[in-house]
């Protein structure tokens, strides 16, 4: 049946399933169209709102891997209003706790409307849950002339405006708003703690698989930029690109963003996986992340952070990179990295006591990504004194001949208790409802206490709560880590 609810922005109809009421597509700012492309989003156009059905996702590139599309299909929305957000709540006269979901995505694909984000389940543990779109890849984040930088991440700050004036008339708390997000979007969360814009808009944080390290200066910026203009053959200008297509623009940023890793990048310069990111501007985002949280940036805020045990199992299993990978292509791929990472290969083969290539260049290359990342922020709010509380989820799953491990990703559908999506349900197989059952009370509860459950992060013993369908508390799994890496990923 339809429900409706008065605010501010006007009448939003929305639908009521059982306890549940949904709200789809309301729009948080007025349309990136025309001259609002690359501009800061700016207040949504007042007016009544149908939230029956989705609202348009925002237009991003393919993924580059078609193995990764199969295995995460991300639904295709289109229309001119993606800036928009979806909200749960089984409670409108309450005043509930909220979950706001920044996806993820390398900032170049992804949408808030995939089937595994639905708040439905989740919003029946106490709380409110807002899963958004934001703006990607050339529209929210490359380098355009004359244009403001971090369009995406001003994006995600609109968003959390919205809630912070909005969400009480859908029984949230604005005081008492979590910001989570995996990969990109936990890269976005640690970023937000950074920004001085954002402060005030969350009172809690769980970043899974992603921390503060991964952001261009202004110098990487314009070299992601100059190359995509050499691409394209066109300016990067708001004018020249209104005539480029979408799908070559698409193309020829995957082009650049495949070859960026493999050449030697101009001195002081280092590109990976993640061409596309946020950019130290020295105005939205004045400092290097982790520097800003160890000068004591975001230590009002509770955070939650963690990894999987297995990160690049998602790429080098289940993307199919593991057959491939001989001894020459793994070191080959390792050196991308920077010769200094290369150099850790011996420590990885005594400590995994293996001389796999895959399983060598997984490990490093989950570390190098995600968890020593984690660890460089977990340095920084010890420093500033912040609470921190660290996990790690571990459940494996059978598929992949049992080769691919916890991987990237694959605690998502846990978290939101939708075992039942399409979305990842290759990588998980016939996962065990137990750890759903675990994972979104423990998420529910840190969103309502700030506490897990686990102590939190001490400089002494490192707790760290191991996930499954059950919480093992192990003092600092990560310390080998932590030693070999020591002054390599620096906070700049």
């Amino acid at each position: 049946m339809d429900v409706e609810v008065v605010t501010g922005q006007g009448r939003v109809t929305g639908r009521r399933d059982g306890e549940v009421s949904s709200f789809r597509g309301i729009p948080y700012a007025s349309a990136p169209c025309g001259s609002l492309r690359f501009a800061p989003p700016r207040a949504p156009e007042p007016g009544d709102v149908d939230a029956r059905g989705w609202g348009a996702t925002v237009s991003t590139p393919p993924q580059r891997s078609a193995a990764i599309a199969e295995l995460l299909p991300e639904p295709k929305r289109p229309g001119a209003q993606p800036l928009n957000l979806n909200v749960w709540t089984s409670d409108l006269a309450g005043r509930s706790p909220v979950l706001v979901w920044i996806h993820g995505g390398g900032f170049v694909t992804g949408t808030g409307s995939t089937a595994a984000f639905d708040g439905g389940r989740l919003c029946t543990r106490g709380l409110v849950v807002v899963t958004i779109n934001y703006r990607l890849a050339v529209e929210g984040f490359v380098a355009i002339e004359g244009c403001v930088p971090n369009r995406g991440l001003l994006d995600q700050i609109a968003a959390l405006e919205w809630v912070r004036d909005n969400i009480a008339h859908f029984g949230g708390d604005p005081a008492q708003v979590t910001v989570a997000g995996e990969s990109a979007g936990a890269m976005s969360v640690i970023t937000l703690l950074a920004m001085p814009r954002a402060r005030g808009l969350f009172r809690r944080a769980i970043a899974q698989s992603g921390a503060g390290h991964h952001v261009h200066s202004r110098a990487e910026a314009e070299h992601v930029a100059a190359e995509l203009s050499g691409e394209l053959g066109v300016a990067m200008t708001p004018e020249t690109l209104a005539g480029v297509p979408d799908s070559r623009l698409y193309a020829a940023l995957n082009s650049v963003l495949d070859r960026l890793p493999a050449r030697p990048a101009p001195e002081g310069m280092k590109f990976s996986r993640l061409g596309v990111q946020p950019v130290v501007d020295g105005d939205l985002l004045p400092d290097w992340p982790l520097a800003a949280i160890r000068a004591g940036a975001g230590t009002d805020v509770d955070l939650l952070v963690g990894t999987n045990s297995h990160e690049y199992g998602l790429f080098v299993e289940a993307g199919g990179l593991a057959p491939r990978l001989d001894e020459p292509t793994m070191r080959s791929l390792v050196a991308r990295l920077g010769t200094e990472v290369e150099a850790l290969l011996p420590a990885y083969r005594r400590h995994l006591a293996t001389d796999a290539p895959a399983t060598l260049y997984e490990a490093l290359q989950s570390d190098w990504f995600a968890v020593v990342p984690m660890l460089r922020l977990l340095e920084a709010r010890a420093a500033a004194s912040a609470s921190t509380h660290v996990y790690e989820f571990v459940w494996q799953p059978d598929t992949f001949e049992g080769r691919l491990g916890a991987c990237h990703t694959i605690e998502v559908p846990f978290v939101f208790d939708t075992l039942d999506a399409e979305w990842g349900r290759r990588l998980r197989g016939e996962a065990p409802q137990t750890v759903a059952d675990l994972m979104a009370g423990v998420w529910s509860s840190f969103v309502r206490t700030g506490d897990p459950g686990w102590p939190a992060d001490d400089p002494r013993t490192h707790p760290v709560a191991r996930l499954s369908d059950r919480v093992d508390v192990v003092p600092d799994p990560h310390q080998w880590r932590a030693a070999i890496w020591d002054g390599l990923i620096p906070t700049r």
